[in-house]
């Protein structure tokens, strides 16, 4: 694997196939560390994902090895991790044995209710840092495990998006899925219906743009909702298509986890919102439901605006598009804001945490 001298780091994500926000988070950290002189390797997809993964997300991977396979279980794992400098591992909600000299867990979802065995778990995490995506999925994990994790953002490539000549267009980008962490959409169009009713909404379009990969029956009842409606579904942009969407739109709106108690439910609504930070970038203006990690991106009235009602939303739209001049003033705002969740900020922070130099 190298020079003997060169740090080792294996990263695993058995999610990679749905090339989603966690994947990005995962994937960026391995771009990093390559940057920094590791030797990275990513376990249990072959090196056909590196240019899927490159198109999706726009890093660069060509030097971050994808080896297939699994992580060996007891006793052979001991022997394998200890190799590695580092091993920096996705929860489903589980505590696993790791044996890399640093160990990072991390927790993109605010799991609760999975604490099965305390002293064991305890016992696991007596040689693992654990890292969660927000304050929001932080606030349950610690309740859940009794720990005090650290905060690690995701990283959003808030330098790759610039704004455009702005339309009137509002945008919402995120997956088309009815699983458990379903985007409402629905919710989104029936909000733009209402809109398009009023007088001040003559020519917005609502755009929904997102992968389909589990949700291609979800797309098909998308449109049918939206007959007659100024809507554009667009599935599956690259990513330099998607810059495009976040440049022209002048709004961008967000209902995950619209009618979740996220007390009882935190996994059902969005923990943080990569897609709203890069929007923010690009100067749209979010008006995002005030729920989970969107809470900590937006201040309302400062950067954007957070509803709890879908008549909120159409109201709080309408205000905006009846002053212009607000739209653009809360858009610098939310360029300056954005920056918040830098690539750069990402990873000063992951340094700090794994204790580079």
């Amino acid at each position: 694997m190298g020079n003997p001298t060169t740090k080792k780091a294996l990263i695993i994500d058995p999610y990679l196939d749905t090339l989603g926000g966690g994947e990005r988070y995962m994937l960026t950290v391995a771009s990093f560390l390559v940057k920094w002189g590791w030797s990275v390797e990513v376990l249990g997809f072959d090196a056909s994902w590196r240019k899927k993964a490159t198109d999706k997300f726009g890093l660069s991977l060509e030097k971050v090895s994808f080896r297939p396979g699994s992580l060996p279980v007891l006793p052979a794992r001991i022997s394998f991790l200890k190799k590695y400098d580092l091993c920096f591992y996705p929860s489903d909600g589980s505590i696993p044995w790791l044996f890399a000299r640093k160990n990072l867990l991390h927790f993109q979802v605010p799991f609760i209710k999975v604490n099965q065995s305390v002293w064991l778990n305890k016992l696991k995490l007596s040689r693992t840092t654990v890292v969660c995506n927000s304050k929001f999925t932080k606030r349950f994990i610690d309740q859940e495990f009794g720990i005090e994790s650290e905060v690690l953002y995701p990283p959003v490539a808030v330098t790759k998006f610039k704004p455009g000549e702005k339309e009137k267009v509002i945008l919402y980008a995120g997956r088309f899925t009815d699983l458990l962490h379903h985007k409402r959409q629905d919710v989104l169009i029936e909000a733009f219906r209402q809109l398009s009713a009023l007088s001040i909404a003559a020519g917005w379009r609502l755009v929904l743009a997102g992968s389909d990969g589990e949700g291609k029956d979800l797309v098909k009842r998308l449109k049918k909702m939206s007959e007659n409606l100024p809507v554009d579904i667009k599935t599956n942009l690259t990513f330099n298509q998607l810059k495009k969407e976040y440049a022209r739109a002048s709004l961008f709106w967000v209902a995950a986890g619209f009618g979740v108690v996220e007390s009882q439910n935190p996994e059902a609504v969005e923990h943080f919102g990569i897609t709203t930070v890069e929007a923010m970038a690009a100067g749209c203006v979010p008006v995002v439901i005030a729920k989970g990690g969107q809470t900590e991106i937006v201040t309302p009235g400062e950067n954007g605006f957070t509803w709890s009602r879908p008549e909120e939303l159409v109201e709080l739209t309408r205000v905006l598009l009846q002053n212009p001049a607000k739209i653009q003033v809360l858009a610098k705002e939310a360029i300056k804001s954005s920056c918040r969740y830098s690539e750069k900020k990402f990873g000063e922070k992951l340094k700090e945490t794994i204790g580079g130099d």
